[in-house]
């Protein structure tokens, strides 16, 4: 029997049995659309949080005050006191290291911010004239804060999209004047519109100076300072020196957290990889289902073909050739079943991302080609038994058997 009789054989044979083919058609279908289905929701996850913090800026470095290792939590929770505050002193010290570009000390409240009858309360962020370029962020109109000397206080703001458009309406923001606490700014630039940057819409913010914001929530101390190198290659430099410096300026404690942007991307990128490989695996479970409901079926398919078995060997037909038009009905229903999930996997996947169109569900390929290729594997391998059954028919008695 020639491949191509193979394949014509198997093919009047799926279609004299179509309840059966499409319950196989379906059972590997679905599969193959959960395998990619899910990993498209993890993949999409995974490059969400790339994005995410590729959006904060290049060759960024954090510092946070506390020691995350101290009690094994956050930042800045230490076991029986307070971490030491960092200062703006803390920060204009690190101009010594040569590896850092630039850095944006932050101090981040939240107020009421008023112009005229309109009230909203809205995130403060104390910052200096660095932050919009550390940031990587675009002005839609206007200036970004003045650069001078930190510790003194200018009565200017810059504020986001959303909060020029509901206090302002269509007014022109630029020049005019807000209140924020009992304090007045000066609005003398708008932010580009930029939204969501991991869990903070930047559009619904108002910066103001760093000893404004310093004055404004009573405090000294800085939330964060973000730090930009000079190069990636400068990112370990700029660590150590960030390090060194702050340590030498506390005393000789290392009181800090100092996190690269390219360390806590690693270990997203690790932990959201290995999440994905679970979860696609799981859903491979389903592809395993569908074989064993392959093997029942055409172990059925054994004794309701005995006739047409017996005579396929009464004319010639070996074992062999009897275990290939067995094998050959598997794989084209695998492939069926792969075309049909593959198919439902990216209309799922198309659903989806119109529900959530800020992350970037995309099938990983590795899914797109495993998956198929799982069925198809799984398929000849729970049609060994059935096929080695029919191949041992004798043909007399299977051609004599009612």
């Amino acid at each position: 029997m020639r491949f191509p009789d193979l394949l014509a054989f198997a093919w009047q044979v799926l279609g004299g049995y179509r309840s059966r083919t499409a319950l196989i058609l379906l059972a590997m279908g679905i599969g193959v659309a959960a395998v990619v289905a899910v990993s498209s929701i993890g993949e999409g996850a995974r490059l969400y949080v790339v994005n995410q913090f590729g959006s904060l800026g290049t060759n960024l470095i954090i510092v946070l005050p506390g020691r995350s290792e101290t009690a094994g939590g956050m930042p800045g929770v230490l076991v029986g006191k307070t971490p030491r505050d960092l200062t703006i002193d803390d920060a204009l010290a690190l101009k010594r290291s040569p590896a850092i570009l630039r850095f944006a000390p932050l101090i981040v409240g939240a107020g009421d911010v008023r112009v005229g009858s309109r009230t909203r309360e809205t995130p403060v962020l104390g910052t200096t004239a660095e932050f919009i370029r550390v940031r990587q962020m675009d002005m839609a109109q206007g200036l970004f804060l003045p650069a001078g000397d930190p510790r003194h206080s200018q009565p200017v703001c810059v504020i986001g999209t959303t909060v020029a458009a509901e206090l302002f309406g269509a007014r022109p923001a630029l020049g005019e004047w807000l209140r924020i606490g009992d304090r007045r700014f000066r609005i003398i630039g708008v932010l580009a519109k930029q939204g969501q940057s991991l869990g903070f819409n930047t559009d619904e913010i108002v910066i103001v100076p760093l000893a404004s914001a310093q004055a404004l929530f009573n405090t000294e101390a800085l939330f964060r300072v973000l730090v930009e190198a000079k190069s990636r290659e400068q990112i370990a430099y700029a660590k150590a020196d960030v390090e060194e410096i702050l340590r030498l300026r506390h005393e000789g404690e290392r009181d800090i957290t100092v996190i690269t942007q390219d360390a806590v991307l690693a270990t997203f990128d690790r932990i959201l990889r290995a999440l994905t490989l679970a979860v696609g695996g799981i859903a491979a479970i389903s592809l395993a289902v569908a074989g064993i409901l392959v093997m029942n079926v055409m172990l059925i398919a054994v004794t309701q073909r005995r006739k047409e078995i017996g005579l396929l060997k009464a004319i010639g037909a070996t074992g062999q050739q009897i275990r290939a038009a067995f094998f050959t009905e598997a794989v084209m229903l695998a492939l069926g079943g792969a075309a049909l999930g593959l198919a439902a996997g990216k209309l799922g996947q198309i659903a989806i991302g119109q529900a959530f169109p800020d992350i970037p569900f995309t099938a990983p390929w590795w899914a797109v080609l495993a998956a198929p290729l799982t069925a198809i594997v799984t398929s000849v391998l729970f049609t060994v038994l059935p096929a080695k059954r029919a191949a041992a028919l004798d043909p007399v008695m299977a051609l004599s058997k009612r």
